[in-house]
């Protein structure tokens, strides 16, 4: 990336959605290379190294999901999954194997716009022992340290691993199972029902309305992910 300018490599089978994106990402002064299948996308990513890559699932020679799993293999660049598959399993599926974001056909120029500015911000922000911050929601993580506004927030070492694993991505959708993989790194079963327990004890500590999450959203069915842009969020009362 240049001046703001990505090299987009685009995946579809459809040779006119190729091409109307080509042409609209274009105006924004972007490079797009195209690809029709998920070997030649492969090939491309070595070749190319664009900055970023949009992505079909239903490809002819592979599925996207592969394709994504297979990327994950070697590389961190950023990946759009742009489908016609609206069902939960899917999203699911794409963003369990690596895929940073999710948008369904037919979908808004606006909106591809954003989700590509939101991917990009998020993929040049590794999180290291620093100071991190949503709102008015503050995490220290050298210090173990979290605060809304100058109150101190007290949370359990699992409550603060979840929230960590949340402040690596604001705005990106964590699965269940990406979430569950990260705090407790086991598989015995109930930690569905444990993540959602410590998901609302931290909206009850942290949230200025529990009910109604300014920082922490769901995704239904998907997983959650941290509010990058509460803008009505206020600090909780002591």
């Amino acid at each position: 990336m240049k001046d703001g300018k990505l090299h987009i490599l685009v995946t579809d089978d459809e040779t006119a959605i190729r091409h109307f994106l080509k042409a609209t990402l274009s105006v924004y002064d972007h490079l797009v290379t195209e690809a029709e299948s998920g070997q030649k996308t492969l090939d491309l990513l070595v070749e190319e190294r664009p900055d970023l890559l949009i992505l079909d699932l239903g490809l002819p020679d592979m599925d996207g999901v592969e394709v994504i799993r297979e990327i994950r293999g070697w590389s961190s660049i950023p990946i759009i999954v742009l489908s016609v598959r609206n069902r939960e399993e899917d999203k699911i599926a794409a963003l369990d194997s690596g895929a940073d974001d999710y948008l369904t056909k037919p979908f808004g120029v606006g909106e591809l716009l954003a989700r590509i500015r939101g991917v990009v911000r998020r993929s040049s922000s590794g999180l290291m022992d620093g100071i991190y911050q949503t709102g008015d929601l503050k995490m220290d993580i050298g210090r173990r340290l979290v605060t809304i506004g100058s109150n101190e927030i007290q949370l359990t070492p699992t409550e603060f691993d979840i929230l960590k694993t949340l402040f690596q991505k604001p705005g990106k959708v964590f699965t269940h199972r990406q979430i569950i993989d990260k705090v407790w790194n086991t598989h015995l079963g109930d930690e569905s029902r444990l993540l959602r327990v410590n998901i609302s004890n931290l909206r009850h500590k942290i949230e200025p309305d529990p009910n109604r999450p300014t920082y922490i959203k769901t995704d239904l069915g998907v997983g959650y992910r941290l509010n990058d842009n509460p803008e009505d969020a206020s600090p909780r009362s002591s």
